[in-house]
């Protein structure tokens, strides 16, 4: 029998090392619209119509619902590292602006400063009322709900 010599070992720890550190990688992904500088770069104000823009970029992530219809085409690259949750990473927004006539008025892009970073405050939401125990949720309706059956006595006053 032939046995393992230490360059053996060595290189068998090294891949090992290898597999473990490639599975505490960063993931990256990207969501939503490509961004092609020459695309739009080539749209130009006053000249192009919402026709020639949607033939140049394509149809829009979303058109805005209320006020003017502004065409928005919004790009992210999302990282998720390991045992974590995914963050993003770089954001672009081109919003197309057009007047009454259908023609482009004007382009704006807006980067990573229009994304919302919201950090919750524990994990219970505060409500009115009183503090129930465990024992008050499990028996609090005992004796209530059903009743006995037995038709009321008197008036709607109790008399």
């Amino acid at each position: 029998m032939r046995t393992f010599g230490h360059k053996a070992w060595l290189a068998v720890a090294s891949l090992g090392l290898v597999a473990l550190a490639s599975g505490c990688t960063s993931i990256t992904d990207h969501r939503g619209y490509i961004m092609d500088p020459m695309l739009v770069d080539a749209i130009q104000p006053g000249i192009d119509n919402r026709t020639s823009v949607e033939r140049t970029l394509g149809r829009p992530t979303f058109v805005s619902q209320f006020g003017a219809k502004d065409w928005f085409y919004v790009s992210q690259d999302v990282k998720s590292p390991p045992f974590r949750r995914p963050r993003t990473s770089d954001q672009t927004i081109l919003r197309v602006r057009f007047d009454d006539a259908g023609n482009v008025a004007a382009l704006d892009r807006k980067g990573e400063e229009q994304i919302a970073r919201i950090d919750p405050e524990g994990d219970k939401t505060p409500t009115l009322g009183s503090e129930r125990g465990l024992l008050e949720d499990l028996f609090g309706n005992v004796g209530t709900v059903g009743g006995t059956g037995a038709a009321p006595v008197g008036g709607p006053n109790g008399s």
